[in-house]
């Protein structure tokens, strides 16, 4: 009969093992909830970003008067709004929040609360009205307009996104692109 003692208990290798997996599995539980928050930021920002450029589509539709303008005279194409860049927007003559307002006027207030909108949705963002005739430039949105003759109004918003590491992020060319453009029919006010 041998007369080995019965082994009780773990050793220490066994422990040390056991809490190396337990902290690897914690380790990859607290990196997989990392990527989703800043999934569901980017996800907040592109909504924010569809919302505003939606509802600046609206108001220009909802304004005909100065949408059948030439492109030099039409306000809308005037926007060029970037957050970080520009003070706050100062209030127009006339707040148009259900009075009588002319055409100029009411796009002037629609420009006004654009820009309002974006300081407090987007507060890194951009936002730009203008006619793009290549919305698309080797596959990727971008801030510059091309213009042209039948060109469509395009409404083009963004935000100064961050790398996982939190430097800023950028394209190839070195800048940021935007992040939704909504591109209005050629003849459609």
């Amino acid at each position: 009969m041998p007369t080995a003692r019965a082994v009780a208990g773990f050793t220490l290798v066994e422990v040390m093992i056991a809490v190396l997996v337990l902290a690897l599995g914690i380790v990859g539980g607290v990196s997989m909830q990392l990527a989703a928050l800043r999934a569901r930021h980017q996800s907040t920002l592109l909504a924010q970003a569809s919302w505003l450029a939606v509802g600046m589509a609206e108001r220009m539709r909802a304004n005909p008067e100065q949408m059948r303008l030439a492109d030099g005279a039409n306000p809308y194409l005037t926007l060029d709004y970037d957050v970080l860049a520009e003070p706050d927007p100062p209030a127009p003559a006339a707040l148009c929040y259900g009075g009588a307002c002319d055409g100029a006027q009411l796009a002037a207030f629609d420009l006004y609360e654009m820009k309002a909108l974006m300081r407090e949705n987007l507060p890194a963002g951009r936002a730009v009205v203008c006619r793009d005739a290549g919305l698309w430039s080797g596959g990727k949105l971008r801030w510059a307009c091309s213009g042209g003759d039948g060109a469509s109004l395009v409404i083009k918003v963004g935000w100064r996104g961050k790398n996982p590491d939190g430097t800023p992020r950028k394209d190839e060319a070195g800048e940021y692109v935007p992040g939704v453009a909504l591109a209005l029919a050629a003849g459609a006010p």
